[in-house]
């Protein structure tokens, strides 16, 4: 649905718009849902990282050459339906990686599974590959989207959503902007002005920034309840330490 509603924005709003509004609403609703859903409290540090993460997506989206579509309404209404959508598979990814270690590859699995069910009937209306007159080359092109843009990068994205949180790993997926604007100046020479340098600037702040709230205090926070009890001092309570006595030999069968 998020794929599609992003598409159809682009369509009606074009790009800059449906750019700047599904990705910059996407964090937003994934703060509130986690939230509200999770009980991830995201605190007014990673409120306030959030905050400049779309200012400096705003900014760098904003400083390229873009138009608007014929109908911005409907297609601003394309982008936060979009937007929810990925907040439903960020919070979705979050969930099952953090209550289950195989919940990564279950993730990825079934959405691909339901996704091919639902495209296969366009598809076949279509033709399953585009006719570009070269269909080898096609065909590889098709591999390489399905393999490493989608099927790797939804993995690996899953499988941050298990060891962070669902802020934190909508927020460092802002960092695609800033990649597509790298590959402009590096592979297609593009000039970048002030506002995209400013944008990026801040978008790059906020990801280190989120990432180093993920650092040892959470890490911590995640370690095997009983571990680190107050006061617990690595002792053994009195009466496991009395049937210790009472048995010869007992401390070192438990070693």
């Amino acid at each position: 649905m998020y794929q599609t509603a992003y598409f159809a924005s682009v369509q009606q709003a074009g790009l800059t718009v449906a750019t700047v509004v599904t990705l910059g609403a996407g964090p937003l609703l994934v703060t509130a849902g986690a939230r509200l859903t999770l009980g991830e409290r995201a605190g007014a540090a990673g409120i306030a990282a959030v905050a400049s993460g779309v200012a400096g997506l705003v900014l760098l989206t904003g400083g390229a050459d873009g138009s608007t579509g014929p109908a911005p309404a409907p297609g601003i209404g394309y982008a936060l339906l979009s937007a929810a959508g990925y907040a439903g598979v960020t919070l979705l990814g979050r969930l099952s990686g953090r209550d289950n270690a195989d919940g990564v590859f279950e993730s990825t699995v079934t959405g691909f599974a339901v996704g091919t069910v639902c495209l296969l009937p366009t598809a076949l209306l279509e033709g399953l590959l585009p006719d570009m007159g070269r269909p080898a080359w096609t065909l590889g092109l098709v591999l390489y989207l399905g393999a490493v843009p989608t099927a790797l990068a939804y993995t690996l994205f899953f499988a941050g959503l298990g060891a962070v949180r669902a802020t934190t790993a909508s927020v460092v997926a802002l960092v695609e902007p800033v990649t597509a604007a790298a590959i402009g100046v590096l592979v297609l020479g593009e000039q970048l002005n002030a506002a995209v340098l400013t944008g990026t600037a801040l978008l790059m702040s906020a990801v280190v920034f989120l990432a180093a709230t993920e650092g040892p205090g959470r890490a911590a926070a995640r370690r095997t309840p009983g571990r680190c009890r107050p006061g617990a001092g690595g002792r053994r309570a009195p009466g496991v330490a009395a049937a210790d006595r009472r048995r010869p030999g007992a401390v070192r069968d438990r070693r």
